[in-house]
């Protein structure tokens, strides 16, 4: 992979650069210049390779005699007549893995019988920021120069496109995603001894120079407010709680917010119920639905957004300490209502129902959607290509949905109701933590319904997306940063003025 990329629009191609890259929809020739392919050997070099542009299939030859430059690849776009943005992202994603060890590169966009708008342009170069994403920071030796992959090389990209003007204003709009999706992944793939509460929550601030408007509760804050569930969660921690709240006021001065909510878990032993040893250091990654909550409002922001949006962030740590949380112990939520503990790595519902509660009767927003990385029930339920949905609202949930077919951050809905509800009626309290083994993601929504009142709202459940997911050409890293690309065509599409 490459370091970094300079990444512009033009009209016509630069005079000579070190590779060519050719697109080339299923059925029809690539659209080679007379510069790029003076002696036409490319139609031939696909014959023999049996070559017909299916999608994301390339041919690599070496340029002949007389060529603007010295290597064309020629990239598959599949069915012209069905090509979709996602199509476009991972074809760029696809092409910015051909730039192994190159300084300059030329991508012609525009090929026969298909004719890319500028939007399609700019989620071609979205797809290849996000497939150009790796996370060593802390590798102190790279990969040297004779390695395949060649890193360390920062690339000029020029996307050649008779939309060029029209696509550099539209990439404009998708750098901003690009930058809240990289801002998710980094975080989750953030050790958690140098990304605790305090540190997340100063990344929230951060947002400041963009015009978010940012307020941190501390431990003190909270507990004047009653939040008797997040804090019993962070009580085993030596690392104080926080939660931040972010503004970002793009829209009408007296329009009802909308709200995101994340679940902030920075590392999650268990607690008492203390996890296996085996693989619980990706519990770092527990934090990935706050990760894609301050991920989204930098895109928003950074976008200027026309919306009014509301981001909050539960965040602890989740910890064995002589001062935790004992299963059976009961705590009173910022709501009033009890829980008993039966599970004390059952927290992430106890962070969120106390965050949700603040946003609900400090904000009154139009809807809340939260974020987390709840169970590994959801996991066994969708696998990890599909985040559970679970929301009181069809509109809300028909919109996320269409959102997640948009941009393939795909949801699945899954259901709610009062048989589920009773599993987490507790003897002792107005509730437990848990229903138990069966159903488990579905009570755990069931949980934070009762903390919602009549407000739309949505549960999305990304413990299979948000980290460890599936690779792809837009997502090599374990943190996929799931949920910013989503929730910005939720708003994008639905919210916007």
């Amino acid at each position: 992979m490459v370091s970094s990329l300079d990444i512009g629009f033009a009209k016509t191609a630069p005079s000579r650069d070190g590779l060519t890259i050719l697109l080339q929809a299923a059925g029809q020739p690539a659209a080679a210049q007379a510069e790029v392919d003076p002696q036409g050997v490319l139609s031939q070099a696909a014959k023999v390779a049996k070559f017909s542009g299916k999608a994301l299939k390339s041919l690599d030859v070496l340029a002949p005699h007389g060529a603007s430059a010295d290597r064309i690849i020629v990239l598959g776009l599949g069915s012209a007549d069905k090509l979709t943005a996602q199509d476009w992202l991972k074809a760029g994603g696809a092409a910015v893995a051909k730039l192994r060890g190159v300084e300059k590169a030329t991508i012609h966009l525009d090929a026969p019988g298909v004719d890319p708008s500028a939007e399609n342009a700019a989620d071609f170069a979205l797809g290849m920021r996000l497939g150009a994403y790796r996370f060593d920071s802390y590798k102190t030796k790279k990969k040297s120069d004779e390695d395949e992959e060649k890193t360390g090389k920062s690339v000029k990209v020029t996307l050649v496109t008779a939309e060029a003007a029209a696509a550099k204003k539209e990439k404009a709009v998708t750098d901003a995603i690009a930058e809240g999706v990289i801002l998710a992944r980094n975080l989750v793939n953030e050790p958690a001894n140098v990304l605790g509460p305090v540190e997340f929550a100063d990344r929230a601030k951060a947002l400041e120079k963009l015009g978010v408007e940012v307020e941190i509760l501390d431990e003190k804050d909270m507990r004047k407010l009653g939040m008797g569930a997040l804090l019993g969660v962070a009580q085993g921690s030596v690392r104080p709680p926080r939660l931040a709240v972010m503004q970002w006021k793009g829209g009408k001065a007296k329009e009802q917010p909308i709200a995101f909510v994340g679940k902030g878990v920075v590392f999650d032993t268990g607690g008492i119920s203390i996890k296996p040893a085996s693989g619980m250091e990706d519990m770092k990654g527990d934090m990935g639905g706050a990760a894609a909550v301050i991920g989204l409002m930098h895109a928003l922001a950074a976008r200027k957004a026309k919306a009014n949006v509301v981001g909050i962030l539960g965040l602890v740590e989740n910890m064995p300490d002589g001062n935790a949380q004992r299963p059976g112990d009961i705590v009173t939520s910022m709501s009033g209502q009890t829980i008993e503990v039966i599970n004390t790595d059952a927290e992430g519902r106890l962070v969120l129902c106390d965050a949700l509660w603040y946003c609900n009767k400090t904000f009154k927003p139009q809807f809340m959607v939260n974020l987390a990385t709840l169970t590994g029930a959801i996991m066994v339920a969708l696998g990890s290509h599909h985040a559970g949905l679970f929301s009181n609202d069809d509109t809300l949930a028909a919109r996320l949905t269409a959102a997640g077919l948009v941009t393939g951050e795909r949801v699945w809905r899954m259901p709610l109701g009062s048989q589920y509800d009773k599993m987490i009626d507790s003897k002792f309290a107005d509730m437990k933590n848990t229903g138990g083994r069966y159903a488990g993601s579905i009570t755990a929504a069931q949980f934070l319904q009762r903390f919602v009142e009549d407000t739309p709202w949505a549960h999305l459940d990304i413990a299979g997306t948000a980290m460890g997911s599936p690779t792809d050409e837009i997502s090599r890293t374990w943190a996929s940063g799931y949920g910013v690309r989503l929730l910005d065509e939720l708003v994008r599409a639905n919210y916007e003025g």
